[in-house]
């Protein structure tokens, strides 16, 4: 059947008409100085999405995931020493990663609905005297959970403690939709994909890598080829690429950090934190909770929402999908089952919000849920309606 429904996952999010186009052209020639002339500006764009001035944008024809494996295998070597944290199904899957590449991962467990545990890590990094830790890895956003972690409290605490460990961010969830400071935070390994917030297909792992990170590269000893970076780095100078690229995609990138910065990056920020707080404000009128233990922790492009105990969440984007054609997200590893989550992310308005909210109040009251239809909704109406970009601006 076909369908306009936006979709609430959190990735792919939902692809803007001008993506659309900008990614349907014919063929090119990508030796040519056509594929050159927008290239560069893709990768300079990345930098400046990143915040980094200094850093090397990267571009590989992949997903996230090809991100934390180029990371691992240019600057770690097998038998190194990563820190993380397993709260979530992607700080968990980034571990495994590591795991299977020889690493020697030393895990902290946190509650799931918790950040990256700060505290821990300072410890873990004034105790190791000998600075066996090569790197520390961070998931900014927990897309399972809905959880930011503090990127900049982490390097506070390397830096307290006057530890060499690199910084590895996973900011897949967060990239372009929430606020990511490269330089300012320290980070040495930012990772992130196309299909979340920069509003295209999956098919390309996006990177920045800090100037300390590169010079480490010669000595990491980790195999690798179609992800090393040197190779990358050598024919990125001249406007070109190792290998065959996703020039169409590559384009999608260009004219997505141009729409991106035609907003104005604070406003992107700002519309997502507005339409994350609407669908905070729809779950308190359900009178459920987030995944999330704390305010402070709250995501603004995913919200994983707790269902009654006994009551299987799944169900919930189960019949959603079958009966009003709209997806939302399930609840991964310790709370499949336990949540299900919205995804308000990328290409995305106040009033596409509603209609998932509304979706949501349907299907949870199909199944029998003591919600009352309009509730979460007239309580994200009311915040919309003082909150709106256009408000903001009459406001200012």
């Amino acid at each position: 059947m076909f369908s306009q429904n936006p979709v609430f996952i959190p990735g792919p999010t939902n692809i803007p008409e001008e993506l659309r186009r900008a990614i349907s052209n014919p063929s090119i020639d990508h030796r040519s100085d056509t594929f050159v002339e927008m290239f560069r500006p893709a990768l300079e764009g990345v930098k400046r999405i990143l915040k980094t001035t200094s850093g090397e944008a990267f571009i590989f024809p992949s997903t996230g995931t090809g991100a934390w494996e180029a990371t691992i295998t240019n600057l770690l070597s097998p038998g190194d020493t990563i820190l993380a944290a397993r709260h979530g199904m992607f700080s968990h899957r980034w571990i495994d990663l590591c795991q299977r590449h020889g690493m020697n991962v030393e895990i902290i467990k946190e509650e799931w609905g918790k950040g990256a545990p700060v505290d821990a890590f300072a410890a873990a990094f004034a105790a190791d005297k000998a600075h066996a830790i090569k790197a520390v890895l961070v998931t900014h956003n927990e897309t399972a959970t809905g959880v930011r972690s503090d990127v900049a409290a982490v390097r506070k605490a390397l830096d307290a403690s006057n530890h060499p460990a690199l910084l590895f961010v996973d900011g897949v969830s967060s990239i372009a939709s929430m606020d990511f400071r490269m330089d300012e935070w320290g980070v040495d390994a930012a990772v992130t994909g196309s299909q979340k917030g920069f509003m295209l297909p999956s098919g390309l792992a996006i990177l920045g890598i800090s100037q300390k990170a590169m010079q480490i590269t010669a000595e990491a000893k980790s195999y690798r080829c179609f992800f090393d970076f040197k190779d990358m780095q050598k024919t990125n100078a001249t406007g070109g690429f190792p290998y065959t690229p996703p020039a169409n995609l590559i384009r999608g990138l260009d004219t997505a950090i141009k729409m991106l910065e035609g907003e104005g990056l604070e406003n992107v920020f700002a519309r997502h934190h507005r339409i994350a707080e609407g669908v905070r404000r729809a779950v308190a009128a359900w009178n459920m909770k987030l995944c999330a233990k704390d305010p402070s922790l709250y995501s603004e492009t995913v919200s994983a929402i707790l269902t009654p105990e006994g009551f299987n969440a799944t169900d919930i984007v189960t019949h959603a999908a079958k009966k009003y054609n709209v997806a939302f997200g399930v609840g991964l590893g310790d709370v499949a089952g336990k949540v299900f989550r919205i995804g308000h992310l990328g290409s995305l308005t106040d009033v596409m919000a509603l209609s998932g909210i509304a979706a949501a109040e349907m299907t949870m009251a199909d199944l029998g849920l003591d919600i009352r239809l309009g509730s979460g909704v007239a309580a994200a109406q009311d915040y919309y309606r003082g909150h709106s970009a256009m408000a903001q601006k009459d406001a200012a």
